[in-house]
């Protein structure tokens, strides 16, 4: 079978960013387990989260227009180059033994700024790559990479943090960076859209534009504020993992559990890519989240061993790859290329906005209301027997709260959404 040249540019971008994904993602991996260790705070651990994904809610509208009006690939190395560079100053902190946790957050803050301009010229230089009929195949192959390195990251971060330290981690993450900014700079191709009046309207107008076109879409915005809710659960739940398995188990238990997360996307991404297009991809969006969210969170919470933990990780996980795609499908179906950096930006403001909060929510929640509410608890008492008694009991009962918000979002948005039936025989 001939494969058109553009997919092979793609996939050759698809292939070294995801490597190059697998090293920040074990290093960003590495400094949890590090700060936890040296913190025991959850709130502490989150605010490295909340640092990354602040910059990217605040400027992330205005970064889509100027997305729109750079060059994509001289963009994505830019950025590439900045977060290496942030990269090697955490190395040469933790070698002069310097490192301490507002570091993290200052740096932490630099990537998120540096991701906020990168994603929208990625996604659009993505747009620009693939042909309309292999949306959901290349959409399913993100996922795929996306659960590999998810599967890869714990191991091969835990098991490098434990034996040769976090330098060995972030050496690792600096090779990978390598491969993929020289493939980009040298090797790789990537078209710029047709040129349009748009590229040179100032950048209030153009940031306008985004959200004037989101105005007139209603299924879109309401696909956009569905993922914000939803992502507010998660995060919640991303803060809150990490205190209680760490506490209940340890770092080889941590990483057990995200092991599977990354099994469960990595089996969800390859039934992605293979299954035919829904009848009504936006009904499958709805059904996929509402699977995932009222599994998983209740198994944390009433599952008191890894057993527990990871079934419901990968039930949890396991069809989310599908709603990933089916949301690709109708965003890049439904807005033109030309005003792609602007709206998708928009939508990450919208959309991820609720990411920092619900870090600092979790964290909060966990350190000053759950975990001393489940300390003050006698031994055999009613919420003790259900929770368990040792630190980590009180997210275990935070679990429980958010798998009750989880389904309360998706039932409410499946009614909001019943009466849009998106297909490409629209």
């Amino acid at each position: 079978m001939k494969i058109n040249k553009k997919l092979k540019t793609y996939f050759f971008l698809w292939g070294t960013q995801s490597l190059s994904a697998l090293g920040s993602g074990m290093t960003g991996y590495a400094l949890v387990l590090w700060l936890y260790q040296n913190s025991g705070s959850a709130l502490k651990t989150a605010l490295l989260s909340i640092c990354s994904y602040a910059p990217y809610v605040i400027m992330s509208i205005f970064a889509g227009a100027l997305s729109d009006k750079w060059n994509k690939k001289k963009t994505m190395l830019f950025c590439d180059l900045i977060a290496a560079i942030s990269t090697v100053v955490v190395l040469f902190l933790i070698k002069t033994g310097e490192l301490v946790p507002w570091h993290l957050y200052l740096i932490n803050a630099v990537n998120g700024l540096m991701n906020t301009v990168q994603q929208p010229a990625s996604e659009v230089a993505a747009t620009l790559l693939i042909p309309k009929e292999d949306y959901q195949k290349t959409s399913g192959l993100r996922s795929f990479s996306q659960s590999l390195n998810s599967i890869l990251t714990p191991v091969i971060a835990t098991a490098l943090f434990s034996f040769a330290g976090i330098e060995s981690v972030i050496a690792v993450d600096l090779a990978t960076f390598v491969i993929a900014f020289v493939s980009l700079w040298l090797f790789i191709k990537i078209p710029e859209p047709p040129k349009s009046e748009d590229k040179n309207e100032p950048l209030l107008k153009s940031v306008r534009g985004g959200l004037v076109w989101l105005k007139r879409n209603p299924l879109i915005l309401k696909l956009i504020m569905f993922l914000a809710c939803i992502n507010l659960v998660a995060s919640i739940y991303d803060a809150a993992l990490p205190a209680m398995v760490l506490s209940k188990s340890g770092e080889t238990v941590l990483g057990t559990v995200n092991t599977c997360v990354g099994i469960a996307t990595l089996v969800g991404s390859v039934i992605a890519a293979v299954l035919p297009a829904p009848k009504n991809r936006v009904r499958a969006i709805c059904l996929a989240l509402l699977f995932s969210m009222s599994t998983e969170n209740f198994l944390l919470a009433f599952g008191n061993n890894a057993v527990f933990w990871c079934v419901g990780a990968v039930l949890g996980w396991l069809s989310i790859p599908f709603m990933n795609a089916n949301m690709d499908v109708i965003f890049r179906n439904e807005i033109p290329a030309e005003m792609q950096g602007r709206v998708f930006s928009c939508r990450n403001a919208l959309q991820f906005f609720t990411i920092p909060v619900g870090f600092l929510m979790g964290g909060v929640l966990v350190d000053s209301v759950f975990e001393p509410f489940m300390a003050a608890q006698p031994e055999y008492g009613f919420w003790t027997r259900v929770f368990g008694g040792s630190k980590g009991s009180g997210a275990a009962m935070l679990f429980a709260v958010i798998g009750l918000a989880g389904v309360a979002v998706c039932v409410i948005f499946g009614l909001l959404l019943r009466k849009y039936k998106w297909s490409e025989k629209k």
